[in-house]
């Protein structure tokens, strides 16, 4: 295991500070990385994508783990403080300089399976999240997620039908994934400290319980849904059915959206395409 200087001592030599506007936060507690780090099981001689590494906390409990990691920075002022982590661990970790949304994982990771594990920044973890659960091929390439959002995002994330912090994030979660809570992470942990507590969520693909025929479709119906959380259902997603094509579903129109399941939303999705479909042969 290589021998590295305090992250403390390595952001102050590179003259380094948490950037607001890229939404980071960085920590430093190495007992708390290695316990997010543990979290998918052994990752000796696994693939691993880390997103915003930033000084490398978290990349060096992956790389102590035994992972063979690869990690995107937005950020130009961390990357001296990467390459150090990259000559400690020659052929262990390789960091991409750019930007996430704007690249291919898959392509990235040679087309092999990976586990995702990110403390994400916070302005791009929604975006990030979204493009991973909703991407066409499925199963898909990654493993499993273990992200740490700040917790009201993870507890959308987690939500079940009914609760007031069910909505999008929960629909394609739970659409074709298992997720849960891992842990809760409190702010003083982080530095410079959040305003919000934050925690880390796991989810594990698994194969849909339920047929979407057209996964774009769904994802406009989803969210026009709870984009307007005190709207019915006939209201809401209007413009894909009327009330109807919602009743054709064994669904009240007058219900509002929280009351649905994934797999109600998935039956409006595939009947709205129908329809779209039929009209487009009239």
């Amino acid at each position: 295991m290589a021998e590295l200087p305090p992250l403390r001592e390595v952001i102050a030599r590179h003259g380094l500070s948490a950037s607001k506007a890229l939404g980071q936060n960085f920590l430093f507690d190495e007992q708390l990385l290695d316990r997010i780090a543990a979290l998918p099981g052994d990752l000796s001689g696994r693939k691993v994508l880390e997103v915003g590494p930033g000084p490398g906390g978290l990349t060096r409990a992956l790389l102590r783990a035994g992972a063979d990691v690869t990690a995107i920075e937005m950020d130009s002022r961390c990357m001296p403080a990467l390459a150090e982590l990259e000559a400690a661990y020659p052929g262990k970790l390789r960091v991409i300089q750019g930007d996430a949304l704007k690249l291919d994982h898959a392509e990235i990771m040679g087309g092999e399976p990976f586990a995702i594990l990110s403390n994400l920044p916070y302005n791009v973890g929604t975006a990030l999240f979204t493009r991973w659960l909703g991407g066409e091929e499925w199963p898909p390439l990654w493993t499993s997620l273990t992200l740490m959002f700040q917790q009201e995002v993870a507890q959308r994330i987690v939500a079940k039908p009914g609760s007031g912090a069910y909505g999008r994030l929960a629909v394609l979660a739970q659409w074709r994934g298992t997720a849960k809570l891992a842990m809760k992470v409190h702010r003083s942990a982080f530095t410079p400290p959040p305003k919000v507590m934050s925690s880390v969520v796991r989810v594990t693909p698994r194969a849909p319980d339920f047929e979407i025929h057209d996964g774009q479709l769904f994802d406009q119906l989803v969210t026009a849904a709870f984009s307007q959380r005190r709207k019915t259902l006939r209201n809401a997603v209007g413009r894909f059915l009327d009330a109807q094509a919602i009743e054709a579903c064994n669904i009240d129109p007058m219900l509002r959206p929280e009351r649905l399941a994934a797999a109600d939303f998935a039956r409006l999705a595939n009947r709205a395409r129908k329809e779209k479909r039929a009209g487009s042969t009239d």
